[in-house]
Parts: structure tokens; sequence; C-alpha cells
């Protein structure tokens, strides 16, 4: 193999088969920026009415900085890992005061911004800047992985080597086509099941299909996914509902939703949502009736939760951290996915009551 040819191979299959995504009719950092973090452990499908929404709210690096937390949330609802979102935020009002609102194009100043790992320095600047840096996603481990039938599971004890052979490979022009072209052939050709190796245009090279190896590299990792019973409490005034935010730390941090929590072991229903109204909101429950429950899955847990609507002895306390919202203002407020879907059940039980 020369790195001429594996690399013009590469890039020939990318020019004629990537897909026709709205990240790639742009040069802009911002925008580049913008599609690799919502692409960070979520789907293709799932990104793209997503990133057209959020260009046309936050079009510039400006337009970020300059909105507030709750309002950049709200963008990212449902996406999930929310860690995610706030980086970008931060690192938008970082370059506003550093850098004029201009990503910068040395490595080492992008990797001191929030958020900006080896992966997401790389694929931003190669594909932005044309720089000479390589990336490793699962799509490129699992394709490199391949190609020099590398035993084990694909995970970061992998990089060197993956990097070593990356370099030795990487063009001296159009990096950011042949970093994208890595990504689009692992996403299309050589998937994680059922590779579809007579359609690659890198086969040749590949010391797993030359031995027959490439359905078992890598190896899988058994996922264990924990099964999580949580109640809801559905508090009601008139028309507003009763919601809280999230603490500022932590999963979902700074989301809104409805009261309630996991049940713990040995613990029933009812008890639960005694002990998580005493504790969250200082009251106690009056009565309660089950309304519905709503399944969500995360990448780690599954999450089945039982809702309720709730009467109290007392009204619970209004500040900067508990509103009552009623059904139109819901959307001011961003939610974890399974309070959105809390919402969209609760609307089609109260059309049905």
């Amino acid at each position: 193999m020369t790195k001429q040819s594996f690399s013009t191979d590469l890039v020939r299959w990318y020019a004629k088969h990537k897909r026709d995504l709205p990240w790639r009719h742009t040069k802009d950092p911002y925008k580049i920026w913008v599609s690799e973090i919502m692409l960070q452990q979520t789907t293709v499908s799932t990104v793209i009415p997503y990133y057209k929404r959020w260009v046309e709210v936050f079009p510039t690096i400006h337009d970020l900085a300059k909105a507030p937390l709750q309002a950049v949330l709200k963008q990212w609802q449902g996406l999930g890992y929310y860690n995610r979102v706030k980086n970008l935020h931060k690192a938008a009002l970082v370059l506003i005061d550093e850098h004029k609102g201009v990503l910068p194009k040395d490595p080492q100043l992008i990797r001191s911004l929030p958020g900006f790992g080896p992966y997401t320095t790389g694929s931003v600047l190669s594909i932005a800047y044309d720089l000479p840096l390589t990336i490793i996603d699962a799509n490129v481990r699992r394709v490199v992985m391949r190609l020099l039938a590398l035993p084990g599971i694909a995970d970061t004890k992998q990089d060197s080597k993956i990097n070593e052979f990356l370099l030795k490979v990487l063009p001296t022009q159009g990096v950011g086509d042949f970093n994208q072209a890595l990504m689009e052939l692992g996403a299309l050709v050589c998937r994680s099941k059922e590779p579809v190796c007579n359609a690659c245009p890198v086969a040749r090279y590949c010391l797993a299909y030359k031995e027959g190896k490439q359905e078992i590299i890598p190896q899988t990792k058994k996922k264990i996914i924990k099964e999580i019973q949580a109640v809801i409490a559905i508090i009601k005034k008139g028309d507003q509902y009763f919601i809280q935010k999230r603490p500022s730390k932590g999963l979902l941090a700074d989301l809104w939703e409805f009261p309630g929590g996991k049940i713990k072991e040995g613990e029933s229903k009812k008890k639960a949502l005694i002990r998580e109204l005493k504790e969250e909101l200082a009251v106690q429950l009056k009565s309660s009736k089950h309304l519905f429950d709503v399944k969500h899955y995360y990448t780690e847990f599954r999450v089945s939760l039982s809702v309720f609507a709730c009467s109290l002895d007392t009204v619970p306390k209004i500040d900067a951290t508990h509103k009552w919202v009623n059904f139109k203002n819901f959307s001011k407020y961003p939610m974890p996915s399974g309070s959105a879907k809390i919402i969209d059940k609760l609307k089609i039980y109260l059309t049905n009551k």
C-alpha cells in the first residue's frame, strides 16, 4: 500500500458516494464545529433537523454567545449529553472575548477551549482549514482495526496504533475530505454488523478481509443496561402545572422537569411518591391517581416513569428554580426527553378525558 494510492481510492469513492448532509455545504468553521458537536454519540438522521434549526436561530458565534443558556439548552432539547451544548456556549463566549468571534487555526489554542478534545480539534480544523490532523472516532477505529486486522475491542487503547497508521496515509492536501471519507466508509460500508466488503474502495488493503475476519474484528463489548423505575408527580393549580429546575451539575443539569424520582428497592410507588415530594418540596401527599406510564431509553439505562396526578397538603414554594407553567409556556423551558414525552402523553390524556 502506498500513501497516495490508499488516500486516492478512498477520497475518489467519497466524492461519488458521500451523503448529501447540510454541514457539507459550508466551510464556515463555526457551522462545522456545531455539526461535529451534535454528531458526537448521536445519529446523522437525528442531528439533521437540529442542525438546520440551530443555524437559523444561532447563525454565527456572536448569536450563540449573546444568547442566554436557557435558550441555548431549549434548542438542544432532545439531543441529550447536555454538557456538549454547555461547552459549546462557553467556548463561544471565550471566542468573542479573546478571538473576535473567530475559531483560530492553532490546534493548541483550540484545545484550550471548553469541549475541544483531540477528535473535535482534528475534525473541525481539518475540515474547515485543511490542517493535517488525524481524527479517531468509532467509525474510524473500526475501519482501521479491520485494515490492520487488530485484535481486541474498539476502544482508546487501540488509538496509538490507529493514529500511527493514519499519519502514514494522510494526504498532503484535502485532509478534511480524507477524514470525512474514513468516517463515511465506516458508516455506510465498513459497518459494525454485516460490512459490505464488495463495495469497499479499500478492500484490497484490508487484512481482515483477506483473512476472513471482518465479522469478528473488532470484538464486541457487551453492554449492561440498567432498569430504573421512577415516579413522577403532576401537580396542578388551575390551568398551570408545577415544574422544577435540576441542579447546575450532574445528570441533565439545568433542565426543567416534573417532581419525582427513583423508586428505592422494596419501596412501593406510592411510598416513593410520598418520599420524593417530602424530600424535594417539603410537602405531604394528600391523594394520588395513576395517569399513565412512559418508557425512555438512555445509553446505559432504561427508565420506566409512572406518572401520577397529585394533590398536596400545601402549595409548593415558588422561586427561580420552581415554577407554575401552563401548556402554552412549556416550550420556553428546556426539558429532558422523558419529561417532553410526559407532556405529550398528558395532552392526549386530557383530550380523551
